[in-house]
């Protein structure tokens, strides 16, 4: 029978995609950091209105440091992640995120005590293998090629960061789960992190606001809040059923939707081949455990 965190995960990984690829859309001409809070405000309803009805957990000492650690870290990352998605190809930059399961094998280790198994090692080689080649093929020759061209880009610079920061987040939230309750701590979270954000989009978006709801910059962000929400709500139930390297991992099955969003709506050439090669590590990683 198949565990109920798969599919989850895979919904998790779909919704995640569609976000990514109807946020680039949003994205053409308007203030990244705009349509970063307007992608995430509508969790502060969603998930604060039933917060009354959450049985609240005894909370101690971790629940807290891992709340406090990981929010501003989220929020540089979410922030980051805009821009990739802005500046670069969704084929190029989303990628990019198979390097998190690659740190997924220590930083679980060291905060929760999770174990990989050695198996994983031929998924690693897969991933570091299609991530290098993921640049060929773009004006450049030579074995430093991808690392020049990747250098380039600025957008696949930020997702790196995005991929290092999500190794840690992801943990940390795994950890504030098993000290909480899922639905708790989606609704503690989430709301959260808009407050975190709220100054921040709302300093860099100064005067855009009101012509927003002129301009179809909040009809534009609609839909990606909406996959964007339901990304969270399927996460949060599917990490605290597996270990988080591994649901992670099959998450990563959203740089296969996302890259052929690209090549479909957005006509990006390239990247189909190494995003293959890279999910074929990731599976690995998860068959090898």
């Amino acid at each position: 029978m198949m565990p109920l965190w798969f599919p989850l995960t895979v919904l998790s990984a779909f919704f995640l995609a569609t976000s990514d690829a109807t946020t680039k859309r949003a994205l053409t001409g308007r203030n990244e950091y705009l349509v970063t809070w307007l992608r995430i405000v509508p969790t502060l309803p969603l998930f604060l209105i039933p917060l009354p009805f959450i049985p609240v957990p005894k909370l101690g000492d971790d629940f807290y440091f891992c709340i406090m650690t990981g929010l501003p870290l989220e929020a540089v990352a979410i922030i980051l992640y805009t821009k990739a998605l802005k500046l670069s190809p969704l084929s190029l930059t989303l990628p990019l995120l198979s390097l998190t399961p690659l740190l997924l094998l220590v930083v679980p280790y060291l905060l929760l005590g999770e174990r990989i198994s050695p198996t994983g090692g031929a998924g690693i080689m897969l991933i570091a293998l299609g991530g290098y080649l993921l640049n060929t093929g773009r004006g450049e020759t030579g074995i430093l090629a991808p690392l020049k061209a990747l250098a380039r880009e600025k957008g696949a610079l930020c997702m790196l960061a995005v991929a290092a920061i999500y190794s840690v987040t992801s943990t940390l939230g795994k950890r504030a789960i098993a000290a909480s309750s899922p639905l708790f701590f989606a609704a503690v979270y989430l709301p959260l992190l808009v407050l975190v954000l709220t100054p921040v989009a709302l300093y860099k978006s100064r005067g855009e606001l009101g012509p927003a709801l002129r301009n179809g910059t909040v009809n534009a962000a609609l839909l990606p809040a909406v996959c964007y929400t339901l990304q969270a709500l399927t996460h949060v139930y599917a990490v605290n059923m597996t270990n988080v390297a591994y649901m992670i991992a099959v998450k990563r099955l959203s740089l296969l939707f996302g890259v052929l969003y690209g090549h479909y709506l957005f006509k990006e050439q390239g990247g189909i081949v190494s995003t293959l090669i890279m999910l074929a590590g990731v599976f690995l990683i998860v068959t090898g455990g």
